[in-house]
């Protein structure tokens, strides 16, 4: 159930709505805009408390009717979410592009990939410290020593770090060292993830299962805000068809789609997507020709000794190239961009 409250209304009068709410027993989702608040009614049996609450003062009337996934949805909250990323700002104008290895190998990988990213108008840097791969004998990360790279590498770019959390018992150690916390295809739907990355205040970014509708994506984003945390950034980064020619399909409807269902943030996932660097920059621009708010991409400085996705991880050379394709696109498209400023 969603409370709408009336413009202007008072810190105060708010304070005594969620005040209310919690001492029935239910728990409170608020949500701002630059023309509306709203308080979201969490837990069941929501409803019972419609009439009491639609009679408060500050109150302008409560909707016991909501999707399914009523606080990511653009339904009850109309103007787009941006999420503020230590100054790096997802979902207003500036089109962000999140570049790294797939995983953490060395001190030296890292560095080397970092300040070519940097350089080239990345603003974040991804790397995969706890890597959850298909069969149990792949390289599954360095652990902690790899956060610990991370956070250097941040600390000699300025680059904001973005990686894998896999485990609800790992969640408070990755968040001592991530600026983004990435829940991976294969852990959409594990909901007790979903609730621990929820119940803690770093942004998270939420990618789409191999196999997942564009609803499940959006329930599974409901877990997280509806735990406490609004800071989401959602991923689209490929699912899995009869077609074979790419790793995965890239769903490209799915952008405008979830543009018009969640005020959430959109993030592009093109390398495993494509599979392949040869076709990653193609689908880069598309991502920003048909409105994402970013991009996650693959770059490693040689890609055919990575320990893990090398085939579709790009070059230094050719991923600054690619930046300066993106910008030309973004600019077309009225996006700013700090790409290819390098």
């Amino acid at each position: 159930m969603i409370a709408v409250l009336e413009k202007g209304c008072p810190l105060k009068r708010k304070a005594e709505i969620v005040s209310f709410v919690e001492s029935s027993g239910f728990r409170v989702q608020v949500s701002e805009s630059d023309n509306q608040s709203l308080i979201g009614v969490i837990g069941p049996g929501a409803d019972k408390l419609a009439d009491a609450l639609a009679a408060m003062p500050g109150v302008a009337e409560v909707r016991p009717i909501a999707p399914p996934y009523p606080l990511v949805s653009r339904e009850h909250h109309p103007d787009s979410t941006r999420v503020k990323v230590e100054g790096v700002s997802v979902g207003g104008p500036e089109f962000v592009v999140i570049a790294g290895p797939c995983a953490v190998e060395s001190r030296e990988q890292i560095m080397t990939v970092a300040e070519s990213v940097a350089s080239a108008g990345a603003t974040m840097l991804r790397g995969g410290a706890f890597k959850p791969r298909s069969s149990p004998y792949s390289f599954q990360g360095m652990g902690k020593e790899g956060l610990e790279l991370l956070a250097e590498a941040r600390e000699a770019t300025g680059l904001k770090i973005v990686t894998e959390v896999v485990a609800p018992d790992e969640v408070d150690l990755v968040a001592q060292y991530a600026d983004v916390l990435q829940v991976g295809a294969r852990n959409m739907q594990n909901f007790r993830l979903l609730s621990a990355v929820g119940e803690q205040p770093k942004a998270v970014l939420l990618k789409r299962g191999m196999m997942a509708t564009i609803e499940e994506l959006l329930l599974a984003a409901e877990y997280i805000v509806a735990a406490g945390n609004p800071r989401l950034m959602l991923c689209e980064r490929g699912i899995r068809t009869f077609e074979r020619a790419t790793r995965n399909t890239l769903d490209i409807c799915a952008v405008p789609v979830l543009k018009e269902r969640t005020h959430l943030p959109i993030i592009v996932d093109p390398s495993h997507a494509a599979g392949r660097r040869e076709i990653v920059p193609a689908l880069s621009k598309s991502a920003v020709a048909v409105g994402a708010d970013g991009l996650i991409v693959e770059v490693h400085p040689d890609p055919d000794t990575a320990v893990s996705d090398g085939r579709q991880s790009m070059t230094l050379p050719g991923f600054a190239q690619m930046m300066e394709e993106i910008r030309v696109v973004a600019e077309a498209v009225g996006r700013t961009t700090a790409v290819g400023v390098g």
